[in-house]
């Protein structure tokens, strides 16, 4: 697993690690129980579907090998943490492990049932089934027993101890049976045998085993679609000479060439060739991006069309790809606070389930009706079903399989959630703040208004922009820049603007084509004697817009104007009208002017706006809605939103701003579109609803179950659930509540 970098003197450390051996919640709960109570560890949590513990603790008073220690002192087994794997390669080992899990549970499983068809159906001498049982109990079986004991000498018990002890005690009685009959003639007691009942449990417990593996390896299978997105290697320049060699070989600074078709290795920049790549199955986006010199490219996206050669930014960790894996590995490792039901009913539940086994049989040797011999294959009956169907395999998965799911369901879309509590608090938000600048908008100011002071038409408007853009081309400027990508946009031919000089504040002038133009403010206009009155209507409508004017002139003659915004996104209206569908509040929350705030908000369907904040004033205003008894998710892209994210109930960062912002946030959307943050609230919903239901069916089904093993419906119905039923029944819990977790990843969410 991978460890987080040393930190500063006195501060705390968080790093994540491999726990192997865990099958249920009572294992899940040993584990990070005796995690917590190691002096110097301040938090720790230990998740079963990805068989890990993440652990902050005070580096002045641990080290990793302690922790280390502390879990192989439960009966199961860890492993340091290393610098050198990436998410990437961790992923992939633990799929191997599981794949390998599920070809022996399944080849135990195959084995087992067809002894216990042997045993039931073959008319065979009873110390040919005792070898057989034997057989069963020491070869596919001896998982359980060998756990049951390891969790015995440390004091503990798990599923693997009701599994044990249930068959076990069958299989003694049936010993007994056969190598000393006469004991039980002497007693009154029949001396039957169970060795069918013993083989057929850990059959299908073995079965259910196998399936629970599989559905949850299904859990994980957007992240093997992301890790699949590698090319196992990459072509090179070497020399001049282009050569390939594996993935693992290219370093920062190779070249690469990239060839129409071919997945992109590793992160970089063009340097050479222009294409169009398909980055859906990174960010989500649905459309191929045209990319060129100069451009990023991200290791595992699609060149659709045309060859390219791009110098390398990034290996191994450092990759994008890379890093999404390791951000829903992490996820996948977090618990959402709802976990803690589980966790405490998990504490208790074996040793519980244990008494209750005990007493059952106990009470049916007293009460059950037909003498001694009847009572006593009722009462061990009883006992053992109590200690089969009990399940603390679905306590244990319920929240986990939903994250797990949930999270790769988000990575399709193009949402990254930081995990379990992420999603629960994403669930109650009522209050959706939105940044402006690089949200709401672009990010990026555009020319939105062409006014010409002659006769409107297409052709003066082109010519007003020409001269525009041909002063503009030689401007460092953002205005300037966006008025050159007008006239390219447009196909407007630029001429070469000579003596060009920049005003700061002002604008720009130069001569094209023989004229002197000037391409500014009202104030750059004054300076060179230009009246400007003449399109005061227009300008004031403009400014009305809260949109930036620039006035052009040509020889100290005002020939029109430019209107420059920054364009809200065309997806935001949509995504605001959705969100206000779903019940949310939203409000925009901007440090920019009031007139321009206000005139953003109504293009994005909103109605309340907060203006002219700072970095402190938008922590204000969270911490004021907080206050008023809302939950809120605030949504921003740059530096300065990250207080406000990390002061809200959640955080949504645009994965396309500045790092701190992502860093700051409990969910990124890589695909730069507020759409995300209404798929994001639709999944939360629907992941915590998923969620519920798991928790509800996995008590549920021990609450019912085992009072019926126990025998509580026979006094008025004469039902009796066997051993072999009762095994069947635990299989089916545990699978049910994962089958029920992956409808998560198969609804559709628009």
């Amino acid at each position: 697993m991978t460890a987080t970098l040393t930190p500063p003197l006195g501060a705390s450390r968080t790093e994540t690690f491999a726990v192997s051996g865990m099958h249920c919640a009572a294992c899940q709960s040993r584990v990070q129980g005796a995690l917590q109570t190691l002096p110097g560890v301040t938090d720790a949590t230990v998740n079963l579907m990805t068989q890990s513990a993440t652990v902050t603790y005070d580096p002045g008073r641990l080290t990793a090998d302690a922790l280390v220690d502390r879990v192989r002192s439960t009966g199961y087994d860890a492993a340091a943490p290393t610098d050198d794997a990436s998410a990437i390669e961790e992923q992939e080992a633990l799929d191997r492990e599981r794949a390998a899990e599920f070809r022996q549970l399944s080849r135990g499983a195959a084995i087992a049932i067809t002894a216990g068809v042997v045993v039931a159906v073959a008319p065979i001498p009873r110390i040919a089934l005792l070898a057989i049982t034997a057989a069963v109990m020491v070869w596919p079986g001896r998982h359980f027993y060998v756990r049951a004991w390891s969790a015995a000498r440390h004091r503990t018990a798990d599923m693997n101890t009701l599994i044990a002890v249930g068959t076990g005690a069958a299989f003694l009685f049936s010993v007994l049976a056969t190598l000393a009959p006469g004991m039980f003639v002497r007693r009154g007691v029949t001396p039957d045998v169970y060795y069918e009942a013993v083989v057929f449990i850990i059959g299908l417990v073995l079965v259910g085993n196998a399936l629970e593996s599989r559905a949850t390896r299904r859990t994980a299978a957007a992240l093997r679609a992301l890790i699949a997105l590698r090319p196992a290697r990459a072509r090179v320049e070497r020399d001049g000479v282009e050569v390939e060699i594996p993935l693992e070989a290219v370093r920062v600074g190779d070249a690469v060439v990239v060839r129409p078709g071919e997945r992109i290795p590793v992160d970089g920049v063009i340097v050479r060739g222009t294409s169009a790549v398909d980055e859906s199955l990174v960010t989500g986006e649905s459309l191929p991006i045209d990319k060129g010199p100069g451009d990023h490219v991200i290791g595992g996206a699609l060149n659709s069309a045309g060859a390219f050669t791009y110098r390398v930014t990034a290996v191994g960790r450092d990759t994008t790809l890379a890093r999404i894996v390791a951000l829903m590995r992490s996820a996948q490792g977090t618990r959402a606070p709802i976990q803690h039901v589980a966790d405490r009913v998990s504490a208790v539940f074996v040793p519980s389930v244990m008494v209750i086994s005990a007493v059952t049989f106990v009470v049916w040797l007293l009460v059950a009706p037909g003498g001694p011999s009847t009572a006593w294959v009722r009462a061990l009956a009883a006992a053992l079903s109590v200690l089969i169907i009990a399940c603390p395999c679905a306590m244990g998965l319920a929240v986990p399989t939903a994250i797990m799911v949930a999270s790769g369901k988000g990575a399709q879309l193009g949402i990254l959630i930081k995990g379990g509590e992420a999603l629960q608090r994403l669930r109650a938000v009522d209050t959706i703040v939105l940044d402006k600048t690089g949200t709401i908008t672009a990010g990026q100011p555009a020319v939105t208004d062409i006014v010409a002071r002659a006769p409107a038409s297409d052709q003066t408007n082109r010519d007003l922009l020409r001269l525009a853009g041909s002063i503009e081309h030689s401007s460092e400027h953002p205005l300037g820049r966006a008025v050159v990508n007008r006239a390219v946009a447009d196909g407007v031919a630029l001429g070469r603007a000579r003596d060009f000089r920049a005003i700061a504040g002002q604008g720009a002038t130069g001569v094209v084509d023989g004229v002197s133009v000037a391409v500014g403010n009202a104030a750059l206009m004054a300076d060179l004697g230009v009246d400007v009155t003449p399109m005061a209507a227009g300008s004031d409508r403009v400014w009305a817009d809260g949109k930036t004017v620039m006035y052009v002139s040509a020889d100290t003659r005002l020939v029109g104007l430019l209107a420059l915004a920054d364009p809200i996104r065309p997806t935001s209206r949509d995504a605001v009208a959705r969100l206000s569908a779903l019940g949310l509040e939203v409000v925009m929350l901007t440090g920019d002017a009031q007139r321009a705030a206000e005139s953003i908000a109504r293009q994005a369907g909103i109605t309340r706006v907060v203006a002219g904040v700072l970095p402190a004033g938008k922590v204000a205003e969270i911490q004021r809605l907080q206050r008023g008894g809302h939950v809120v998710a605030m949504v921003g892209d740059g530096i300065n939103d990250a207080p406000a994210l990390s002061a809200a109930d959640v955080g949504v960062a645009i994965g396309t701003g500045a790092d701190v912002a992502i860093e700051a946030a409990d969910v990124t959307l890589l695909r730069g579109d507020l759409q995300g943050v209404a798929r994001a609230v639709t999944l939360a919903r629907r992941t915590m609803r998923i969620i519920k239901q798991n928790l509800f069916w996995a008590f549920a089904y021990n609450v019912i179950g085992i009072p019926i093993a126990a025998g509580v419906l026979y006094p008025v119905w004469g039902v009796m659930l066997s051993p072999i039923l009762a095994s069947a029944a635990m299989a089916v819990s545990s699978v049910s509540v994962v089958s029920n977790s992956l409808r998560l990843g198969r609804a559709p969410i628009a």
